[in-house]
C-alpha cells in the first residue's frame, strides 16, 4: 500500500545505539552527515536555523522546530519539506513531522525515519515535496550509515 501522506525508511546501522543517538541529536554531528551548518544546538521547543551545503542547494536555508528528544529512543522535529525556493515564504504552510526512532538490533541499531503530514501541504507542492524527500531520505540514511561507521 502506498501512502501519499508519509514516508518511512528503515536501516540497520552497524553502530551502538548511543553513537547513532549522538549523530542524530548533536546539531554539529547531524549537520555533518545531513550537510547543513546549524546556528545553534538542538533543544525541545527551540527553532534552529541552518544553511544547507549540498552542491546545488547552497542557497537553501533550513529551519527545524525541535519537538521531542526522548533519550536514545525518539528525536523529532517539524519543518517545511523541500522548501528550496528563497523567493517563497513557506511559513503559511503546515510543516511535516520528522521522527527518528532507534531500536536495538543485536549489537547494531535499527533507525526508522518517518516523515508525515504531506497531505496537508498545498496541492501544487505536495507531490514534488513528497518525491524529493522520499529520495532525500534514502540518500540521508546512506549518509548517516557512513558517518556512524567511521
Amino acid at each position: 500500500m502506498t501512502s501519499t501522506d508519509r514516508i518511512e525508511k528503515k536501516v540497520v546501522l552497524q553502530a551502538p545505539r548511543a553513537r547513532v543517538w549522538r549523530a542524530l541529536t548533536n546539531a554539529q554531528e547531524f549537520g555533518t552527515w545531513f550537510r547543513v551548518k546549524f546556528e545553534d544546538d538542538f533543544a525541545v521547543g527551540k527553532t534552529i536555523k541552518g544553511k544547507i551545503n549540498i552542491p546545488g542547494y547552497e542557497h537553501v536555508a533550513m529551519e527545524l522546530m525541535i519537538e521531542r528528544i526522548d533519550a536514545e529512543e525518539l528525536f523529532s522535529y517539524r519543518w517545511h519539506p523541500y522548501a528550496n525556493d528563497p523567493k517563497v515564504d513557506y511559513t503559511s504552510e503546515p510543516p511535516t513531522l520528522v521522527e527518528f526512532r532507534l531500536a536495538e538490533a543485536g549489537g547494531a541499531t535499527t533507525l526508522t525515519v518517518v516523515e508525515s503530514g504531506f497531505d496537508r501541504l498545498p496541492a501544487g507542492r505536495r507531490d514534488e515535496a513528497f518525491r524529493m524527500n522520499d529520495g532525500g531520505w534514502t540518500s540521508q540514511l546512506k549518509n548517516i550509515e557512513r558517518h556512524v561507521a567511521g
